[in-house]
Parts: structure tokens; sequence; C-alpha cells
């Protein structure tokens, strides 16, 4: 078993995302994995991520908050609960533009 504490979860820092404190809770450095990391972002209000891809999915489900999720095709609102898959090379932005923090899950595959 790995238990990785929320304020003992390692920070890291991942280009075009912008009042955001990313902390890795399970996988690379926060523990062993043999096929996904998870990730958690506190957004501030404000905070966002540029339009961007990286070449596998992503799985994100907001765990509180509100967050405008913009791909080249579609534009979401993602609520509480709600989650969103990111195919591999999907390019999206993403924006906290309520006035409280929104606190976002992210799961992605081992390269």
């Amino acid at each position: 078993m790995n238990v990785t504490r929320f304020e003992q979860a390692p920070e890291y820092f991942p280009p075009n995302h912008f009042h955001m404190r990313c902390r890795r809770i399970q996988g690379k450095e926060a523990g062993p994995s043999d096929s996904i990391w998870l990730a958690i972002s506190t957004i501030a209000p404000g905070g966002y991520i540029t339009l961007s891809a990286s070449d596998v999915e992503k799985h994100y489900v907001l765990l509180a908050g509100e967050v405008t999720i913009e791909t080249e095709s579609e534009t979401v609102r993602l609520s509480p609960m709600d989650s969103c898959r990111l195919a591999p090379n999907e390019k999206r932005a993403l924006r906290n533009e309520s006035n409280e923090a929104a606190l976002l899950l992210l799961a992605m595959p081992l390269k």
C-alpha cells in the first residue's frame, strides 16, 4: 500500500498552467504505480491552462468549484463530480472563470 497525504504530495510545475497548484498524489515521485498517475490541481479564480495537448489521454474529475474546458471543437463547463476524457493529442484549454477556487483530479497513463 502507498498512502500519500495531500499536504505532503509532491508539487510539480507543468508548462502553460497559470495560477494553479498541482500536486501528484499517486505515481511518479508520489509513489509506485504500474499504469497511471494521479494529481490534484487547485485552480485559483482566473487560473488557466493555455490551449495545448499531450500524446496520452487525460481524465479529469472536478471535485469542487467550476471550470470551463475548451477544445478545438467545443466548450463545456464542469460542475462538481462531472468528468471529462481528452483523447491523445486533443488540444484543450481550461479556465476557472468563477470567484472560488476549483479542485480538479487528473488521471493519466504512465509513459
